[in-house]
């Protein structure tokens, strides 16, 4: 028999029926109905080829064939439950595998997961600096990316998206060009980077003007290394927290997701 066609829930039901030798009790356990458990029982009398029960002045009894088969079946249950469970370990788990851009993470994610850690004395993280990596290729818990929504994947929003076009106090009139916001058409271009933490880099060192996601200069702002242009502006791309659906239904990464959503 191909071991996709086992029939495993009429086995189930033949090892309950087997503990109890009572249909009426087995159904009890099961919480379904005796007839559904007699239904399974023949099902599989049929599939098997052979009688499991017979019925005796005393009660049911286990025909010899049955009983042959008994503890091997019990102990398969058994390495099912050792199976789950290991799989289901990785939920209660505090290790969490990150892939965030490095400039998010000095800026916005480093001090809140300082913060979980606090809470969470037995969480350790491993962080990986290319927000595009694959998940199952590296392992990942949980994706950081500066994106218009989750799309296929399971995610929640951490900040509001907003962009601002910057520049170092009595920096050159040219741009900084990035791939992720082109500075307007006809701009003088200066020096062109391919992610936002060269264009931080380079917008504090005096190099230019660029935009810039709102959270990766805040500090800047506020300790005067750098100016605001014109009006920050609102926008649908912002720093999404991302996952596939099993790793988001972990609930390690629920109680991480739930906290950083929320500070």
């Amino acid at each position: 028999m191909k071991r996709t066609h086992l029939p495993l829930n009429a086995l189930r039901v033949f090892d309950a029926a087997a503990r109890h030798l009572s249909f009426t009790r087995a159904a009890d356990e099961l919480a379904v109905t005796p007839a559904a458990v007699g239904q399974q029982i023949r099902a599989l009398e049929d599939v098997l080829g052979v009688v499991l029960f017979r019925r005796t002045s005393k009660g049911l009894e286990l025909t010899d064939e049955a009983d042959a088969g008994l503890d091997a079946l019990r102990e398969g249950f058994l390495r099912f439950e050792e199976s789950v469970q290991g799989m289901q370990a990785g939920q209660s788990s505090s290790h969490f595998a990150i892939a965030a851009p490095r400039e998010f993470y000095a800026q916005w994610l480093a001090p809140r997961l300082a913060e979980f850690q606090k809470a969470n004395p037995e969480a350790k993280f491993l962080l990986v600096a290319d927000e595009n990596a694959d998940f199952t290729e590296s392992n990942l818990d949980l994706a950081i990316r500066l994106v218009d929504g989750p799309d296929d994947l399971e995610g929640a929003q951490l900040i509001q998206g907003c962009r601002v076009t910057v520049a170092a106090p009595g920096a050159p009139d040219i741009w900084i060009s990035w791939p992720t916001y082109e500075p307007p058409q006809g701009a003088a271009i200066g020096l062109q980077v391919g992610n936002a933490g060269q264009v931080l880099s380079s917008v504090i060192a005096g190099m230019g003007r660029a935009i810039l996601p709102m959270p990766l200069v805040e500090d800047a702002l506020a300790g005067g290394r750098l100016e605001v242009i014109g009006q920050s502006e609102d926008c649908r791309r912002a720093y999404w927290l991302l996952a596939p659906r099993p790793q988001w239904r972990q609930k390690k990464v629920q109680a991480l997701v739930a906290f950083l959503t929320q500070n």
